[in-house]
């Protein structure tokens, strides 16, 4: 079985500002756009107790012995994680390395890491979103608008930053 992380592809820019990464679907005025194009968004669930590390789920082995990838790893995690603490999730950490870790060892309910990467087989992300700013949200997939503040404009970011 190829392991898969979960991912979502959009098209948009990211600007950092302030030194946050920031997503967009276009270039905002203040700031340096640092990509632009297709991108891969990815999910990383931190560490209990350790909120500067995170894994990129990409394998998830219940307890029951079943494999999962993509997003049959996605909704256990979000859905039956809680119910299965010794299940192993595979997969990259935001450094890169590769880890396997028991869920009881994840944060679930904490707030979850938004990476994005300039290539789908990138291993390491170059940018850890902060926010979405766009007025209209009809273009981002459902998951990356759960996972990241959104707001209308710059100028409400920098209010509630």
């Amino acid at each position: 079985m190829q392991r898969q992380p979960i991912a979502d592809q959009l098209t948009g820019v990211v600007t950092e500002v302030d030194g946050k990464a920031l997503l967009s679907s276009a270039e905002l005025a203040d700031g340096a756009a640092i990509a632009r194009g297709e991108l891969t968004i990815r999910y990383g669930i931190t560490y209990l107790g350790k909120p500067h590390i995170s894994i990129v789920p990409d394998l998830v082995v219940a307890d029951y012995g079943e494999l999962l990838i993509g997003e049959a790893a996605w909704t256990f995690l979000m859905e039956s994680a809680h119910l299965y603490p010794r299940a192993d999730v595979c997969g990259l950490r935001n450094d890169g390395v590769e880890d396997m870790v028991a869920v009881k060892q994840l944060d679930i309910d904490y707030p979850y890491d938004v990476f994005v990467y300039g290539q789908p087989e990138d291993e390491r992300p170059f940018a850890a979103l902060s926010a979405l700013i766009d007025a209209d949200s009809a273009s981002y997939p459902e998951r990356i608008l759960r996972r990241l503040p959104r707001f209308d404009s710059l100028s409400s970011w920098r209010q509630n930053a």
